[in-house]
């Protein structure tokens, strides 16, 4: 990857808080790398971000997340970031379960609570119906493929802009896809940096979930401007699928911008889900 791509990723990793941790961890399908914040002998909860966007984009949600829990916000293997595929190919959602395994086996975390946000979101609800046994509580954050699928609209701009990527074109979709919402500008500059890398792997993706099976505490969190799906329709088909579950919808905010634009809402909705550190310790 550029030299020009790393440098944006490390300014957006320069927002994190004071005492961040950097930790590698082996797994057979390669390094993966994870960024740590929050008392070490917090309750842990492992991040999981979007399609594009790296660990590093949980910068605004770190301080109040990290107050309470330690976090582990991953670069998910097979993405963008300083994850490195190596050893086992990483092809099927299957693969990317045991690597996930291997991950929280690296970090010693025999359970965890799952975040996840748009793509993450799909990789930590298969994680939860694939391990439920190690996901204490899950927090879907605007996710795809897990009540539904992508309005073709959205698909079809989306496929247009993967298959003939510039800079150009993959902000200009960013931007219509986030309209009426501010979007970080670090975050913007790394996420179109990484969508115009030469040669860059695409992440493992497989079917749409059905998520009926899981019985943990679920919050599903959607943005109200979302031009992915519609909000209000998939808040009503978690409702109707997950009837325990906590489910959201915040006006206002686009799919991609949701962690960081709406972060104190965000926060706010997640820490009371997952209430306080002693009921999960």
């Amino acid at each position: 990857m550029s030299d020009t791509y790393f440098a944006a990723y490390d300014a957006l990793l320069a927002r994190w808080p004071s005492g961040t941790a950097e930790l590698t961890v082996p797994t057979s399908y390669g390094p993966t790398r994870v960024h740590a914040y929050g008392p070490p002998d917090g309750p842990p909860l492992v991040l999981l971000h979007g399609g594009g966007a790296t660990g590093t984009a949980w910068f605004a949600n770190a301080p109040a997340l990290g107050s309470r829990y330690r976090v582990y916000a991953v670069d998910i293997l097979g993405d963008v970031g300083r994850s490195e595929r190596a050893g086992l190919p990483l092809r099927t959602p299957r693969d990317l379960t045991a690597w996930l395994d291997a991950v929280l086996d690296g970090l010693s975390l025999p359970a965890a609570a799952l975040c996840g946000h748009s793509y993450g979101g799909w990789v930590a609800a298969a994680y939860a119906l694939h391990a439920p046994h190690r996901v204490q509580r899950l927090a879907l954050l605007d996710p795809t493929q897990v009540f539904g699928g992508y309005r073709p609209g959205y698909l079809l701009r989306a496929l247009r802009m993967l298959l003939r990527p510039t800079e150009r074109r993959v902000g200009a979709y960013l931007d219509w896809e986030t309209a009426g919402t501010r979007v970080d500008e670090d975050f913007r500059r790394l996420y179109v940096l990484g969508a115009t890398l030469r040669g860059r792997s695409r992440p493992v993706v497989g079917r749409t979930l059905d998520p009926a099976p899981l019985t943990m505490p679920v919050l599903a969190l959607f943005a109200g401007h979302s031009r992915v799906h519609d909000a209000e329709a998939r808040a009503d088909r978690a409702r109707r699928l997950l009837p325990q579950a906590k489910v959201h919808v915040l006006p206002g905010l686009g799919h991609h911008a949701l962690p960081v634009a709406g972060a104190a809402s965000v926060d706010a909705i997640v820490l009371d889900f997952l209430g306080a550190p002693s009921a999960e310790g």
